[in-house]
């Protein structure tokens, strides 16, 4: 018996998380002002964190933040990857 292949269809974005939201003036420090998709959001925020230095050498789920990611983080030093998405989601609008 020939094994037969499923097509699946393509999978679609959720429209939602391609919404552009608008960062808050303590985002914006970070990814700038303009209002982006939350996956650009959170792709412009791992861009800061690299060219920072910011993710933990040990741990690489913990980001280390500096001053500016620290008010995005609600003064919080050092957060997980998971932790920072919730955060950064309280800075949109």
């Amino acid at each position: 018996m020939a094994k037969t292949e499923s097509t699946k269809p393509a999978r679609k974005p959720n429209p939602a998380l391609m919404k552009p939201v608008q960062p808050d003036e303590v985002l914006a420090a970070v990814v700038g002002s303009e209002p982006l998709s939350r996956g650009e959001l959170t792709k412009k925020v791992w861009d800061y964190i690299k060219a920072k230095g910011l993710q933990d050498e040990k741990k690489k789920t913990l980001i280390n933040a500096d001053e500016a990611l620290k008010k995005v983080f609600g003064g919080k030093s050092q957060v997980t990857m998971f932790e920072m998405t919730k955060l950064i989601s309280g800075h949109v609008k």
